[in-house]
This record gives C-alpha cells, structure tokens and sequence, in this order.
C-alpha cells in the first residue's frame, strides 16, 4: 500500500460510512470513480466502521486493524490512485467491552495486566463519596455536581469478575447488558434443588429476561436459600456491550495511543479526528469535560505523537459557544470543528437574515481560525453549540439568541427531526444537545434551500466535509430511527445509498447542480486565495475569494433562495445561475 503524500489540501471533503454506498468501500470508490464526481472530492473522512468495533456505530472500537467485512488494502490503494487522502476517527475516551484489554480484565479480573487500563468507578472516588446499597460510591454533592452527564444516571457499567463480585466501571456513553436465557441443566451443581426446582427457577429467571425485569426482585419461594447461588449462574450468561472509558493515567494507554497512531498511518491517514477527547482527563473536583490543565497536557502529548506520523489533528469538541472553548482550541494551533454553521446556515435561509452567519465568517477571518465545517453529517445538527454562557457571574453572548435557537430546534422538530438531550447526575433534562435529521429534510425538503445552503458551504472559509446522503438529498428515515435502539434517533440520517440509487440521483438536478457547486469549490484556485465578505443587506449575502486573477463570487438572494456565482479564470467569467 503506497502511502499518501502528506500534505493536506483545501479541497472538499466526502464523509460516509464504508458501507454507505452499496455494502463495502469499494461501492463508494465505485461511485467515485463515475465521471461525475471526477474533481469533486480531494479527501475522505471514512467513518470507524472501517475498524473492528461493535456498538454506537463504529465509535465503540475493538481494536484499530480493518473490517474485513467492509474495506481491503485495494480499496486504500484505489483512493490514493484518485489522490484522495484520508480522514479517520482515533476514539480517545473509551473502547469497547470487546477489545482485548477489556476481554481479559473480565477474564482475569484484579490479576489482569489490564486492571488499571480502564477507570473503577469505585476506586476512582475511594475516600470522596459513600456507598450506597448496591455497592457503589456516590461521590460527594459538591464532586458529583461537576460532572457533565452524556447519558442519565451514573456513568458506570457494572461488571462481573471472576472472584464473583460485581465491579463498577466508568461508562460516559453508550453501554448494553443482555443476558442468556438459562436451562434447567445449568442449575445442575446446586445439589440440593431439585430437578423440579430447577425446572422453575431457570423459567422464573427466563421470564425476567424476557420482561427485562431485575433478578434481585424474583420471588424464588422456597429455593430462597439458594438465592445467590441461582443468580451467581444467571450473572455468568451475562454478555456486554459498551464504551469503556480508558484510564490515561495509566502507562499502557499511552502505549496503545503510540501504538495505533503509528498503524493508522500506514493506513495512509492524513487527518486524525480525536473523538470525545475531552473528556479524556478525569480528576477528582474537576469536571469530567475539558477539565484544566489537564485536558491541554494530554492534548499536547497527543500531538506529539501524531507529529512522529505525519498526522494533522481535529479535536472534537462541542460546547456552547459563549465559553470559548473552540477559540482555546485554535489559539494553540488546532484546526477546529466548525459546529457552528449548520444551525446558522438554517437560520440564515429560515429567516431569510444573514447577519449571524456573516459575523461569524467574519470572526473566522478575524481571529484566522482553521476549520472544517459541515451541514449534514453522521451525527446530530448541532444547537446547544450556538448558545450564550455565563463565565465567572459574566454572561458570554452566543451566535444567536436562545429563542432563535429555540425556534431552529422547533421547525427541524415539525419537520420529523428527532432530539438528543443532556442530562444532570439525578437524571434530570438540562439542555437540548443536537437534533437528529436530513439537512434536507432539515429545511422542508426544499431543493432551492439546499443547492443554496451547499453554496453557502462552499464559500466560508475552511475545509469543507460533505455528508454523502445530502448529495442525494436524503429525506429522514423513520423506520430506521424506530427501530434503532438506544441510539436510534441518529438512524434517521444513516440511509444506506444502494448503486442504483447513486444512478437514479445523478439524473436529478439537485445532484448534478451540487456536484457542479462542490467541484468549482474543490478545483478552483481561488479558493486558495483570500476571502472578503463583502457589504450587503441583511437579506442578502456576496462573498468574494481572489488568488491573482482567479475570482469566486456568491450572490444570494434570501428573499427568494436565488444565487449567482461569477468564476473568473483567465479573464473568462462564468455565470452560474441557481
């Protein structure tokens, strides 16, 4: 596999799953490799399904080395031969129950090289909190108040080692029990049941399987005796999945972070997103959020590593705007997330009022922020993102004012969008987080409102990176959304494109005039030059880059959702009308 020159372009971005066209990664080079998408994309953020993992989609990595199941060495090599350079996710927070290092702390439990790999909830918080009944730590008020809950209730994940007893591990996202049903067999070394005995309680404790009904509740009448023993052998067809958070205090985590940079690379990465990195650093007092300075020592040992391989790095990272942690992030040097623009590209066209998206490109050019940015994507659209915060008794205004946000979560939501939510240690609902739909569906599924949010796009400042279903201006997935389980509102945006749907969308002019936008985008050098925005009514937006005689140029029309963009080269102008 030849590796990929280094250098990262200023080129457009494709983000898909491998199996998001057709069933592998070699449908999408397929589609590629089509003569409508030549000098569309110069870069490719393939989503962690290309790696072993099991849950959340790919972000609950087993270990880094390829799915078989959905990508070959060949498939690498035919993307650098369309020098396309790569993008991937390294999950710093958490791996999966599935991963080695976790199998064997299961197996062998407190004599595994593992122990200290991931975090005991228990002996994390020893000292700082009480037990409750059922063995776990509370941590004090003033502790547990700080923590900044992805999911509600603790963040842990309660496991059974071998000596019997149940562990709790810390478990900031996703997590998944189940438990095999039991036979009457399986009760067979608890000599004194009888076999009748063991009739009825292996079908008292599949019935609460069944119900998902907690076995300590279980009326076992007069095997009550036996109590412990029975669910000491239900808890060991006990089967897990979930995202383990890793310890980075311990020397092994920093082994493995040197270990699968060095792999990535020679999977000819350019770009390493750090997924959920900020809440890598966990300290005892502090939020489990971007916590200080820890989160920046971290940051920095990460990228020390990553300069050893040639690796450019994106740290994700949402919060809400007025706590400037993205202008933290930027002034030390990092490309950043620009989360900001698809709920001010709806606001924009939704209102039919520019103001907030052109002071934000302008603090962009200001502050000379490197960004990626995008409109649709795996994920949610952000809002909480948009929002003001109060620093130290001093409110921070936000890009738009919360009933503006308010009134985005509320037309995406009448529009079939489905909502992810923030929770507080009690459980309670703090704050709406991201709304999950289309980018089409999004804006009423209105074909002139996404040709001209894609123009928008295109003409900020920053990479660009482009969700594959907006392309084809995909329409929410209900079905999938109902039947996708805990994460199941981020199916309403994952719809698999089969090759045939590839050609119905190519003949579609929504398809081809975007393509035709993202290709100036991607091929233009004016895009390597400077930008201006340049003044206009509130209504309306012009945005102007120049590099010597190369001039890309965006009229839009938010009255109407009309555009004109005027591309000069070689003292030729081209007029497209949209």
């Amino acid at each position: 596999m030849e590796q990929n020159n280094k250098t990262i372009t200023n080129g457009v971005m494709l983000n898909a799953y491998p199996d998001s066209i057709g069933t592998k990664l070699c449908d999408t080079i397929s589609m590629l490799k089509k003569p409508e998408f030549k000098d569309v994309f110069s870069l490719f953020y393939v989503l962690p399904t290309f790696f072993n993992s099991d849950l959340d989609r790919g972000f609950s990595i087993i270990d880094y080395n390829i799915n078989d199941d959905l990508v070959t060495t060949a498939d690498l090599d035919a993307l650098n031969g369309l020098n396309i350079k790569l993008k991937f996710d390294i999950v710093l927070n958490h791996l999966s129950v599935a991963s080695p290092q976790f199998k064997d702390l299961l197996k062998k439990g407190n004599q595994s090289k593992y122990k200290d790999f991931f975090i005991n909830w228990n002996e994390f918080w020893k000292g700082n909190g009480q037990k409750n009944e059922e063995g776990i730590i509370i941590p004090k008020e003033e502790f547990l108040n700080k923590l900044f809950m992805r999911k509600s209730g603790l963040p842990i994940l309660k496991v059974h080692f071998p000596d019997g007893t149940e562990q709790p591990y810390w478990n900031t996202f996703y997590q998944q029990i189940t438990y095999k049903k039991i036979a009457a067999a399986d009760l067979q070394n608890i000599k004194q049941l009888t076999a009748e005995q063991r009739i009825i309680v292996s079908e008292k404790i599949n019935d609460a399987i069944e119900q998902n009904q907690d076995f300590s509740s279980i009326q076992f009448e007069d095997c009550i005796p036996f109590k412990t023993e029975i669910l000491q052998i239900a808890e060991q067809n006990r089967s897990y999945l979930g995202q383990m958070d890793v310890n980075a205090a311990s020397p092994l985590v920093w082994d493995f972070y040197e270990e699968t940079l060095k792999k990535l690379n020679g999977y000819g990465c350019n770009i390493l997103r750090l997924d959920a990195f900020a809440y890598l650093h966990k300290q005892i007092g502090e939020s489990n959020f971007f916590n200080k300075p820890g989160t920046w020592e971290y940051l920095e040992r990460i990228k020390q590593i990553a300069n050893k391989n040639s690796l450019m790095l994106l740290p994700e990272i949402h919060a809400e705007y007025g706590l400037h942690l993205h202008d933290e992030v930027a002034n030390e040097g990092y490309t950043i997330y620009d989360f900001f623009l698809p709920g001010l590209t709806i606001h924009t066209i939704e209102n039919k009022s520019s103001k907030a998206l052109l002071n934000w490109a302008k603090e962009i050019l200001d502050k000379g922020y490197k960004t990626v940015n995008m409109l649709g994507c795996h994920d949610g659209i952000p809002v909480l993102d948009l929002k003001g915060k109060e620093i130290n008794g001093v409110y921070n205004k936000g890009l738009l004012e919360d009933d503006e946000i308010e009134t985005i979560m509320s037309t995406i939501i009448e529009r079939g969008g489905r909502v992810k939510n923030l929770y507080d240690p009690s459980g309670k609902k703090i704050s709406y987080y991201q709304v999950n739909a289309t980018f089409f569906s999004a804006l009423g599924e209105d074909e002139q409102k996404l040709l001209l949010a894609r123009a928008i796009q295109m003409f900020m400042p920053g990479i660009p990176q482009v969700w594959y279903l907006d392309i084809f201006a995909g329409k929410n997935n209900y079905e999938a959304a109902d039947h996708g389980g805990s994460a199941g509102h981020k199916e309403i945006n994952r719809t698999t494109l089969s090759l045939q749907d590839i050609e119905r969308g190519l003949k579609t002019d929504v398809v081809k005039k975007q393509l035709e936008i993202i290709r100036l985008r991607n091929t233009s050098s004016a895009f390597l030059g400077k930008v201006e925005i340049n003044p206009s009514t509130d209504d309306s937006i012009a945005i102007k880059w120049t590099n010597n005689n190369t001039i890309a140029y965006l009229e839009a029309d938010l009255k109407t959702n009309m555009f004109t963009i005027h591309h000069t080269e070689n003292q030729i102008t081209k007029k497209m009308i949209f």
